[in-house]
């Protein structure tokens, strides 16, 4: 029982700090990406809380669609900025 308690203060503290990541990085993919490492551990912690519905529904929504949206908006915006150019 505390090996379950130490993985989960360990995936708490390190979402905490991923997202701290993400508000201060200057780069905007890594800070995507930061985002999507929170959700990621945000879905771990499901599983671990026996909730494999709720997880799979963040890792597949949280951490893999959000990400990608993120992602090809900002291809789109820096595509757009390099035509105004």
């Amino acid at each position: 029982m505390e090996l379950q308690q130490g993985i989960f203060i360990l995936m708490g503290v390190a979402m905490i700090v991923s997202s701290i990541v993400a508000m201060y990085v200057k780069d905007l993919v890594s800070s995507v990406i930061a985002v999507g490492v929170v959700s990621l551990f945000a879905s771990i912690l499901y599983l671990i809380l026996q909730a494999p519905d709720v997880a799979m529904t963040e890792a597949a929504i949280g951490a893999g669609l959000s990400t990608l949206i993120f992602l090809y908006a900002l291809k789109r915006t820096r595509d757009t900025e390099e035509e105004n150019d």
